[in-house]
């Protein structure tokens, strides 16, 4: 794109998989019914409360490490542990 000043985005492997996925063509528009579920189902799991607890340095250490196998931020494998406990 000339005259554009665009930043170059470095892309992991799942980001490059989708982004190549798009440009094949391989996922189309969701409208109608199907929209608004996902929208609902996104914004059901919406984080807009901030907690803070203390807790054993030892079980947090074994939490990041968890999470680093899973490849997600810690913070974020705590809140879907919670989200697990609270639809029990």
């Amino acid at each position: 794109m000339k005259g554009i000043n665009m930043k170059r985005i470095r892309l992991n492997k799942e980001e490059k998989r989708i982004e190549d996925a798009l440009m094949r063509g391989e996922y189309r528009p969701v409208t109608g019914k199907r929209y608004e579920e996902i929208a609902a189902a996104i914004s059901a799991r919406k984080k807009d409360v901030t907690m803070t607890i203390r807790v054993n340095s030892s079980d947090i250490a074994s939490i990041k490490e968890k999470a680093r196998k899973l490849g997600v931020k810690y913070q974020t494998f705590i809140a879907e542990l919670l989200h697990e406990v609270a639809v029990q």
